[in-house]
Order: C-alpha cells, then sequence, then structure tokens
C-alpha cells in the first residue's frame, strides 16, 4: 500500500521548496490544511520560515494548532516548524503548541559570527532518529532564532553557542535547518523521516 504523505500548507515561506524536494525523491504527498487529510496521513511534514506569532494566530484560525499537537503518526517540523513544536519563542513573545518544553531563543550575535546565521555548517548525531551516515555532514541553515540543547536534541551544531540542529519526542522530529535546500545531505535527511 502507498504511503500517504501530506504537507501542511499554510502561510509559511518554504512550502514550495519542501514540495519541490519531495517531487525530486519521486515521494508523492498532498499539500493541504485539510484537518481530515492531515490526521489521516502516515507522515506528516509541517515546514516553515516566517516570524513565530503571525504563524501561530494563523495555526489557531484554522485550527490547526490544536490538530498538530494531537497527531499520533511521525511528524516532521522544519525551520521555524521545529521552533513552533516548542513551548515559547522570544520572537516577539510566542505561545507555540508546547510539544517540547523549551523556550526558543535568539542569537546574541559576536565580533565573527552575525545574526541572522545562515550558511552551512555541520551536524553533530547525539541519540538520532537521522541516519548515521549524517553524521558531521554540512547542511544549510537561515535563522535568527534557536533551540537550546535539551534531552530530545539528536543533532548538535555549534553557531555562536552549540543548539539543538534536530530533535525528537515520540513520534515528533524536528530540524532546525533546511533539508530542501542541503543538497544530497537534505534528501538522505528526508528519507530518514520518511522511512520511520
Amino acid at each position: 500500500m502507498k504511503m500517504k504523505v501530506v504537507v501542511i500548507k499554510y502561510n509559511a515561506g518554504n512550502i514550495r521548496s519542501v514540495a519541490f524536494a519531495l517531487e525530486r525523491l519521486g515521494i508523492e504527498f498532498n499539500l493541504t490544511d485539510d484537518i481530515d487529510q492531515i490526521q489521516s496521513a502516515d507522515k506528516v511534514i509541517f515546514p516553515g520560515v516566517g516570524e513565530a506569532k503571525s504563524t501561530m494566530n494563523y495555526l489557531k484560525q484554522k485550527n490547526l494548532d490544536k490538530v498538530i499537537r494531537e497527531l499520533k503518526q511521525p511528524v516532521l517540523g522544519i525551520c521555524l516548524g521545529m521552533q513552533l513544536m516548542c513551548a515559547h519563542s522570544e520572537e516577539n513573545d510566542t505561545a507555540c503548541l508546547g510539544i517540547f518544553d523549551e523556550t526558543v531563543k535568539r542569537f546574541t550575535p559576536k565580533a565573527n559570527e552575525k545574526v541572522p546565521h545562515m550558511g552551512w555548517n555541520s551536524l553533530a548525531l547525539k541519540n538520532s532518529w537521522l541516519d548515521s551516515t549524517l553524521n558531521e555532514q554540512f547542511v544549510y541553515f537561515v535563522h535568527s532564532y534557536y533551540v537550546p540543547l535539551n534531552l530530545h536534541t539528536s543533532a548538535i551544531t555549534d553557531y555562536i553557542q552549540p543548539f539543538s540542529s534536530a530533535m525528537k519526542k515520540d513520534n515528533f522530529y524536528a530540524v532546525q535547518f533546511h533539508p530542501e535546500k542541503s543538497a544530497k545531505v537534505g534528501e538522505k535527511v528526508l528519507q530518514s523521516f520518511l522511512t520511520i
């Protein structure tokens, strides 16, 4: 039987590039905000580029905040999607979904390390759901906010300070970087999730 993959459609900036990445892998998927379709999917991808507060308001208007929180199948949060899975974000003092009991913090720039963090950095895997061959591989980041290291950290990246570049709790998986912009390594990240 064919796996049913859903990408949650909402006001996020990177949905098309995630869709193209899945197409390159030959994965059939449905881009939708329909609650029944999201709930009946085998795998759910929750991408995101944008600002935390307006995005949370949009999710609440569509009742998607409650739906995402209660999903039982594997769910992958990407970039802002990962941050919104946390309890709170310093970005405009935003209450988020609360799947991970963490606070998303803003980077404090250093002399030679600017904010936003943009570019390629490596992953150090830690009890990870990611394919072991991804250890020390480089992936692409664009973000000003980060999730501190915590019990659910599955990969660590060091920029300004060590932070969570991937996490997992129960059926919720998350990456801070952009697999859809990380070439072959990013494809392997998506495959790691889709084969769970």
